[in-house]
């Protein structure tokens, strides 16, 4: 392919200072074969279950060696795979699969990723917590959080808020907040030269200086954000040197408080020293399956000093009294539902969090694991797990439960009278995920509990809601999501 002359240019000279790379097979690979990668589950997929899930996806696949979970593919799998709407992997470019990685968030931990669409990462990020802590996952721009949203539902991650925010807007609102914040940072996207045309013009449109000025602003505002003690996480899919070793070297200037953490050698991982600073990561395309990355690991010391929320007057929430029900009433329905389809020990777990994270806002119910008052003020697409509704009837108050909760849902949760399980080369699958009717066999007739939500599942992965009656199960799959 044809390269940008400036690019060209600049890159011989990174070249002619770093001699011990490939740089004749750096040329040749964006006319290379691009290489693919799926990265599992861990919400819904045990590792000793990975080798099942990939024996029913086209063509073969490999380990990435920088991923846990993440695999090489020879073929993508389609959008319309049953298993990408059980949300058991994530379609992502190898490359992009280190950085999440190398966060390596725990249990229990407050985590920002702050430029969060799609998703490849935050969802990563919402696996490692497994339900404990807080993920945030933001994203500027309002039409990308959209994209953002699915994916955090498909992955079944209940403790996740999704915010529309500037950086800067987020650091007013939580100084010395998080423990790790991951930022792939806005770039002028070099290493997807050979995926994506458009990435070409808009480098010669745009140029990595535009970029520039967006990175050192995300990283004044993630430095706020972060206690002492803390982890950044700061990564590009580009190659210049501004926008990579340049722009840690001006940060750890400005911010000195701030060490590289160094890592082990990974297969396929290049570690970078000299005139800026060692302990860096890249990859090569010419030296790995993956399109060009960098990244990079930051800790703040703990003697750094915390940022403080300006004090503000206390504000009282206003309660709507207009209300047709009360909060007790809405926890009762959610309470009674859960009851009712899951089993004795799935019931006990969501038990728990009803008590401890109930949100009624309007008629839907959210299980927020933080202050909701956290948030006021702030654009939020995605208030923690949305199980559901509360719509009043002729007969009282019943639950209507979201796509959402069935995704977060494990076979192992729900009685075996509310599960519909389908294969994944089964016809009937199909015809649900296009939003059709499905018959029931005699047997299932005699075990589907009556006139009942019914999880739908492939394999014993959820993919929805059906409601049980007359030896067929009426279609709950949103018409947003239904295969065409």
């Amino acid at each position: 392919m044809k390269l940008p002359e400036a690019f060209v240019r600049r890159m011989d000279e990174y070249f002619l200072e770093h001699p011990e790379l490939d740089s004749e097979g750096f040329y040749r690979s964006f006319d290379g074969a691009l290489h693919y990668g799926i990265r599992i589950n861990r919400l819904k997929v045990k590792p000793s279950e990975y080798s099942s899930v990939l024996s029913q996806l086209p063509g073969d696949s490999s380990s990435v060696p920088w991923c846990t979970e993440g695999f090489y593919v020879s073929e993508t799998p389609s959008g319309k795979d049953p298993y990408y709407h059980a949300g058991v992997y994530y379609i992502q470019e190898p490359s992009a699969m280190l950085p999440a990685e190398v966060l390596a968030a725990v249990p229990g931990e407050k985590i920002l990723d702050l430029c969060a669409a799609p998703g490849g990462k935050a969802t990563r990020i919402g696996a490692d917590l497994n339900g404990e802590g807080l993920l945030i996952a933001n994203e500027i721009s309002e039409e990308r959080s959209r994209a953002l949203l699915r994916n955090i539902e498909l992955f079944g991650i209940g403790n996740a808020v999704i915010t529309n925010e500037k950086p800067e807007r987020l650091a007013e609102r939580f100084p010395s907040y998080f423990d790790r914040i991951l930022i792939d940072a806005p770039c002028s996207g070099e290493g997807m030269f050979r995926r994506d045309k458009n990435a070409v013009r808009s480098w010669e449109r745009f140029g990595p200086a535009s970029c520039e000025v967006m990175q050192r602003e995300i990283l004044a505002s993630a430095h706020r954000m972060l206690v002492p003690g803390g982890h950044i996480v700061y990564s590009t899919c580009t190659f210049g040197t501004s926008e990579n070793e340049g722009m840690i070297d001006w940060f750890l200037e400005n911010y000195p408080e701030y060490d590289v953490v160094p890592h082990p050698e990974m297969k396929g991982v290049s570690f970078s020293g000299g005139k800026y600073f060692s302990g860096s990561m890249r990859i090569w395309p010419q030296l790995s399956r993956g399109d060009g990355h960098f990244c990079v690991h930051l800790k703040k010391r703990e003697s750094a000093g915390r940022f403080v929320l300006a004090t503000v007057a206390d504000k009282k929430r206003k309660v709507d009294t207009s209300k047709l029900y009360s909060v007790r009433t809405a926890a009762e329905a959610l309470h009674s539902f859960y009851e009712g389809i899951l089993t004795a020990e799935g019931y006990s777990s969501y038990k728990a969090k009803i008590n401890s994270r109930f949100l009624l806002n309007g008629d839907k119910i959210h299980l927020l694991p933080v202050d909701i008052s956290l948030f006021d003020g702030l654009k939020v697409v995605k208030m923690g797990a949305f199980p559901g509704e509360v719509v009043k009837t002729q007969k009282g108050f019943i639950f209507n439960p979201s796509h959402a909760q069935a995704l977060m849902l494990s076979s192992e949760e729900v009685r075996p009278e509310c599960i519909l399980t389908l294969r994944r080369d089964e016809d009937r699958l199909t015809r649900y995920l296009r939003g059709e009717t499905i018959l029931l066999r005699e047997d299932e007739i005699a075990s589907l509990s009556p006139n009942s939500y019914i999880l739908v599942t492939v394999d014993g992965y959820s993919v929805g809601w059906g409601k049980s009656g007359g030896g067929s199960i009426k279609n709950l799959y949103p018409k947003a999501w239904r295969l065409q």
